[in-house]
């Protein structure tokens, strides 16, 4: 969970920059929001998080 939301916090400050700096416009983050809200219900949800649990492993031990 600590790195569920941790990522989330992350990717948040991530997409504010793109706005901000008008790489990504307000339509584009919120559709590639929507989609990672329909993608956490599908099947591939658990090997997201594995994954991104995996990255947050290799992280830590450098």
């Amino acid at each position: 969970m600590i790195v569920s939301v941790s990522a989330a916090a992350l990717l948040l400050g991530i997409v504010i920059v793109l706005i901000r700096q008008g790489y990504v416009r307000l339509g584009s983050a919120a559709a590639c929001i929507a989609f990672g809200f329909c993608l956490a219900s599908t099947g591939l949800a658990p090997i997201i998080t594995s994954a991104l649990t995996a990255v947050a492993r290799l992280a830590s031990l450098h």
